[in-house]
This record gives C-alpha cells, sequence and structure tokens, in this order.
C-alpha cells in the first residue's frame, strides 16, 4: 500500500521546470493507469453481475435479511485471486519487465471486478454512482492536497500502516460477531485511513520522482508508475467500498 521514504534530502535545483514538467507527466500517467484499471474493474463487475456470468461465478443465497450473492468454487478462485496477483507484482518489481507488469495490473483489475460484483447486487445502481462520484470528488481534493502541501507526510506512514493492520484485525474479529455497530466503525476508521493513505501517497509518489524517478530510464519510469498506478487504484477503492457502507441504498433484489 505504501512504502517509506526519506523525503527529507533537498537535491539539486538545477533543471527544475524540466523536473516539474517531467512530474506532472508522470503523475499523470499514474492517474491515467488508475483511472483505466477502475474503468476496467467496473465493466468487468457490471457485466457478471447483468448477463450469465453471473451464475458462473455465484449462486443466490436466501439469508437472515433477504437474497445474496454466495460464490461458486470459480467465484472463490476469482476473489481470492487478486492477493495473488498483488503478491507477484509487490516481489516481482525488479524482475518484471514493464509489459508483464502493465499486463498483472491489468488481469489484476478485471479480477477485482469479480470482487465487487457484489456491490452491484447488494446496493442499487444509484447510491453505487453515487457514493462513487463522491468518492471521486474526495480522492482527487485529498491527493491534490498531498501534492501540494509543503508539510511532510513521512511521519504518518507508521500510524496509517498499524491502523490499517488495527482495521484488518477488527474486520476478521467482525467476521464472527456480525455487529452492525462494529461494522460502522470499521467503515469510519476504513475513511479515515484510506484518506489519509491517499495523501500519504501523493506525496510519496511526487518526491520519489524528484529524487529517484526522474533519473531511470524510460522503461523503468513506466513500469514505476503501474506500481504507483497500483497504490492508488487500491486506497480508491477500499475507500469506495467503505463509503458505500454509509451511503449504499440496499436494493431488493427477490
Amino acid at each position: 500500500m505504501a512504502f517509506h521514504y526519506d523525503y527529507n534530502s533537498t537535491g539539486s535545483q538545477q533543471g527544475y521546470a524540466a523536473m516539474d514538467a517531467g512530474l506532472r507527466s508522470y503523475m499523470l500517467r499514474v492517474y491515467n493507469w488508475m483511472a483505466v484499471a477502475l474503468a476496467l474493474t467496473g465493466v468487468v463487475a457490471f457485466a457478471i453481475i447483468n448477463t450469465s456470468l453471473k451464475e458462473v461465478f455465484f449462486h443466490v443465497a436466501r439469508t437472515s435479511s433477504g437474497f445474496a450473492l454466495a460464490p461458486t468454487l470459480l467465484g472463490y478462485v476469482g476473489i481470492f485471486s487478486p492477493l495473488v496477483f498483488v503478491l507477484v507484482l509487490s516481489f516481482g518489481v525488479n524482475r518484471l519487465s514493464r509489459s508483464t507488469a502493465q499486463l498483472l495490473f491489468l488481469v489484476y483489475s478485471a479480477v477485482m471486478g469479480i470482487s465487487l460484483a457484489c456491490i452491484f447486487f447488494a446496493y442499487t445502481g444509484a447510491s453505487v454512482a453515487r457514493t462513487f462520484f463522491i468518492t471521486a470528488g474526495l480522492f482527487a481534493a485529498v491527493s491534490l492536497w498531498g501534492y501540494v502541501t509543503k508539510r511532510s507526510l513521512t511521519g504518518f506512514g507508521a500510524f496509517l500502516t498499524m491502523g490499517l493492520i488495527g482495521l484488518l484485525i477488527a474486520m476478521v474479529v467482525n467476521m464472527f460477531f456480525a455487529s452492525s455497530m462494529m461494522s460502522m466503525i470499521i467503515s469510519f476508521v476504513g475513511v479515515l485511513v484510506f484518506t489519509g493513505f491517499t495523501a500519504y501517497d501523493t506525496q510519496r509518489i511526487k518526491f520519489s520522482y524528484q529524487q529517484q524517478y526522474a533519473y531511470l530510464n524510460p522503461d523503468e519510469l513506466a513500469k514505476n508508475s503501474i506500481y504507483d498506478a497500483l497504490s492508488m487504484y487500491l486506497n480508491f477503492v477500499n475507500l469506495f467500498q467503505f463509503l458505500l457502507q454509509f451511503m449504499g441504498v440496499r436494493s431488493d433484489n427477490r
């Protein structure tokens, strides 16, 4: 999600204009890859829930609160495989080629659509769309702040990581207790954590470019943009899911 960098080194001021133009171009590349991945995830999720593919990955099960999607065997594969892709991308950072990293990122974002397909079933389309645009607005504002702020956010990295670990533990515990109050608290903390990660990662990417990336060859630079896009993509998706707990309107799938 986020890695620690030393943002306190100054570096040379020569060629500042060229550096600034290169940074803007790099950030745009990161956001473009993130946008492509989000679009692919959304298209796959929408296609699954609105076509016969739904029966391939899920079956409708009756629950105490109505109906829900229960994964088939292939559905479980689709739900848990994104973790495999993230691990491959993370541990293969120095071994994967640019084209391989790009392909894995696109496949990963498509497979994520399987996991998120349940959202299109559980919530009304209007509430999903509304939450998406609110998430996009919040994400853009926070990312912009992380980019322009003069305050170093380095020290927040450890706190955000601890918050993420605590969040994961709480989510696992709540799987057994199924407390609606705890779910709301988890969602609130999740919004705070991934809002923080959005600003933190934006500044991390900015300073990493200024201190390291600007001196890489184009191929390595392009590959790094994939990893940075992955971080921002995960921040957006998690922020969206936690906000949906507050803003989503349950659909009446009977």
